[in-house]
């Protein structure tokens, strides 16, 4: 099926509310220009070199999302543009965002990565490091970044149960922090879990954003 019809599909089969990033990483504007042009405006990529490169080619109404690991020293190349950075995982990053983001007089949403899957490659906070970076971004009054919700990724692995026991993780996480921190805060919001993989579990468990590579561009090259 083309790039159109995948994300039809993929649409027909996720509520209204589950929002759907197209991640773009390796794929040619040409692929990514098919699904702009049936109406999808939120792209995710990893690589900072990639993302800037597409943002100054491309649309400038597409949303780009940064989902891979984000080092500190690339933070200032996307700060003009940048929609939502999935991939927060240390007060030290969070910080350097709001300054940049300051000089650009901008507000930049982020997402906390928090570490649910049992693979240790896998970057993200444990919920007492998340703790630590929320209480100094109230305490700190860093107005230029915005917490908006949680990120993780599951494990890599057919086992379904387990999937869903890592995404059932993630939402008593997210939960847990609201409860604490952003109770009088409705920005606090979104759980971004589920891939190509898994979505449908994600979505199950409580997912507000999707993370769709291969179902919609194919396998990556």
């Amino acid at each position: 099926m083309s790039v159109a019809e995948n994300i039809k599909k993929i649409k027909k089969s996720i509520p209204e509310k589950v929002k759907l990033i197209a991640v773009s990483k390796t794929k040619p504007n040409s692929l990514i220009l098919e699904a702009y042009d049936i109406g999808q405006r939120i792209f995710g990529e990893n690589k900072i070199q990639d993302l800037v490169q597409k943002y100054e080619e491309l649309p400038k109404d597409i949303q780009w999302h940064m989902i891979g690991h984000l080092q500190t020293n690339k933070v200032k190349y996307i700060a003009p543009f940048i929609s939502l950075i999935h991939s927060v995982d240390s007060l030290k990053l969070l910080k350097l965002i709001n300054k940049e983001a300051t000089k650009h007089h901008r507000t930049i949403d982020c997402l906390i990565q928090m570490h649910i899957a049992e693979e240790e490659t896998k970057f993200g906070c444990n919920l007492i490091e998340a703790r630590e970076i929320i209480n100094a971004y109230f305490n700190e009054n860093l107005e230029n970044v915005r917490i908006v919700g949680v990120m993780g990724m599951a494990t890599y692995t057919t086992d379904e149960e387990q999937i869903r026991k890592e995404f059932k993780q993630l939402k008593n996480v997210f939960n847990t922090l609201r409860k604490e921190f952003f109770i009088q805060h409705l920005f606090f919001s979104e759980i971004s879990m589920g891939m190509s993989s898994d979505y449908l579990i994600a979505i199950e468990e409580g997912s507000t954003m999707i993370r769709v590579g291969s179902s919609i561009f194919g396998a990556r090259y």
